[in-house]
């Protein structure tokens, strides 16, 4: 079994050689069959540069800016068995892989997502975080119980079966930025199940929560699920880049 991580970046020169380092990191205690591929998505800073420094990395160009053309294109480009969508400012922890490759050993799914824990936060934030993450469990409960299905998705933390993407034709570009993740996995749910595991945590950088505010952030992300869920289409289309500031 081959794996694809598949990194978007934009603008991410400040933080694309930690996400790589840490799949290399993860790949060496557990040896895989993989690729990494970064896909510079338009970038205007030193992004694609410092990818393409990094031995073993391969980069793919995407002038269309756009989380689900640089995904789709990074697809595209790949090779695995599994693509594994990860975002140019999360972290690979240790057992990420064991994790993954057992989940998939043992059920028959076409997906696997889990949480962002939020490493840069202050500690105020990270408990708010961690909060609003126990009310998230209840729509987990709703969704797995009453719907039959898992039923939640981080988008930058999402493992999929190359054969169910190409069944379901690839990432939906028509999907800008927010719910993009929640439309692919409402698409997967048709071909297959979409699982998600409270352990199959990943480190996230907690940026965007202090760029607009933790509630405010959790609020747009809930609104827009639900949009998604009932009308299948996200309520917000308009959106900001945050992004890290550089490293001097």
């Amino acid at each position: 079994m081959k794996i694809s991580f598949v990194i978007p970046a934009y603008n991410e020169e400040a933080s694309i050689s930690a996400c790589v380092r840490s799949i290399q990191a993860e790949l060496a205690r557990t040896p895989l069959d993989a690729e990494i591929i970064v896909v510079d998505n338009a970038s205007k800073d030193r992004t694609g540069e410092i990818a393409r420094g990094i031995p073993g990395v391969r980069v793919v160009q995407e002038p269309r800016k756009g989380l689900p053309f640089a995904r789709q294109a990074g697809f595209r480009a790949s090779l695995g068995d599994l693509i594994a969508n990860i975002d140019a400012d999360t972290l690979l922890p240790p057992g990420w892989l064991s994790t993954a490759l057992r989940c998939f050993s043992t059920e028959n799914i076409v997906g696997l997502s889990g949480p962002y824990e939020y490493h840069d936060l202050p500690l105020r934030g990270r408990i708010l975080t961690r909060v609003l993450e126990g009310i998230g469990f209840i729509f987990y409960l709703f969704n797995h119980y009453v719907r039959g299905k898992d039923g939640m998705v981080a988008g930058g933390n999402f493992l999929i079966r190359r054969d169910a993407l190409e069944k379901i034709g690839g990432f939906d570009t028509s999907v800008e930025f927010w719910g993009e993740d929640v439309t692919t996995m409402r698409r997967l749910e048709k071909v297959g199940i979409v699982r998600w595991s409270w352990r199959f945590r990943i480190l996230a950088s907690g940026r965007r929560f202090m760029a607009e505010g933790i509630l405010r952030r959790n609020l747009r992300d809930v609104t827009n699920y639900f949009a998604i869920m009932l009308k299948g289409k996200p309520k917000t289309f308009q959106y900001e880049d945050v992004r890290l500031p550089p490293r001097s």
